[in-house]
C-alpha cells in the first residue's frame, strides 16, 4: 500500500533554473579540470621514463660490444693454449739480438695442426718505415708468414698458418723490412734456422 503513496501527490513541473543548475553540475563533473601541476608531472615522468630507456638501451649495447670483445679474447687464448697443449706441439727458442737489445722468439710448432704460435720477447722497437717479417723456409724458397711492426716494447704474439700449396716447410727466419713487408727476404736477417 506504500507504493501508491508516491502517486497520491499532483506532479509539479520543476523550475525552469532546476534542470539547468543539475545539467550544468552534470557536465562540470565529467569535465573536471586536471590541475596544471599534474600535468608538468606527467611530462617529467614520461622524461624520465625516456632518458632512462635511452641509458639503458645504451649502456646494454655497450655492454654487448664489451662482451664480444672478452670472447673474441677467450676464442684466442683458447686457440692459443690448443697450440701449446697439442700433444704434436715442438718449441724452439731462438735467442736474437736487435738494436744491441738481447731477446727471444719462441716458436710452437704444432704438427697435428700444421700451424705455429710465434712469441716474440724483448726485441727492439722498429725504426719508423720498418718491420719485422717473419719468413717460412721451405723447399720451394723462402715464403713470407706475417710482416711485425712493432712500435712499442712489448711481447707480440701471433697464430700462423703454414703455407698453401704444399710446401714442405724446413725453417723459419726473420729480417727487418720496409714497412709493408717484401716478397723475398732484402734486409739484415734476425735468425735464420734450419729445422
Amino acid at each position: 500500500m506504500t507504493d501508491w503513496l508516491g502517486m497520491a501527490a499532483a506532479p509539479k513541473e520543476p523550475r525552469p533554473d532546476l534542470k539547468a543548475r543539475v545539467l550544468a553540475r552534470a557536465l562540470a563533473a565529467r569535465r573536471r579540470r586536471v590541475p596544471p601541476w599534474a600535468l608538468a608531472v606527467a611530462a617529467g615522468v614520461a622524461l624520465l621514463l625516456a632518458g632512462a630507456t635511452y641509458a639503458a638501451v645504451r649502456a646494454a649495447r655497450e655492454l654487448e660490444g664489451e662482451r664480444a670483445l672478452l670472447a673474441a679474447r677467450v676464442s684466442a687464448l683458447e686457440d692459443t693454449l690448443g697450440l701449446i697443449r697439442s700433444s704434436g706441439t715442438r718449441v724452439m727458442q731462438i735467442p736474437v739480438t736487435t738494436n744491441g737489445r738481447l731477446g727471444h722468439v719462441t716458436i710452437f710448432d704444432d704438427t697435428l695442426s700444421h700451424r705455429w704460435l710465434v712469441a716474440c720477447h724483448n726485441l727492439a722497437p722498429n725504426q719508423p718505415g720498418e718491420a719485422y717479417q717473419i719468413w717460412f723456409i721451405t723447399d720451394r724458397g723462402m715464403a713470407s708468414a706475417a710482416v711485425m711492426p712493432m712500435d712499442r716494447e712489448r711481447p707480440m704474439v701471433m697464430a700462423l698458418n703454414m703455407p698453401a700449396g704444399g710446401a714442405r716447410v724446413m725453417g723459419a727466419a726473420m729480417s727487418i723490412e720496409p714497412r709493408l713487408g717484401s716478397s723475398e727476404p732484402k734486409g739484415p736477417m734476425v735468425f735464420h734456422l734450419n729445422l
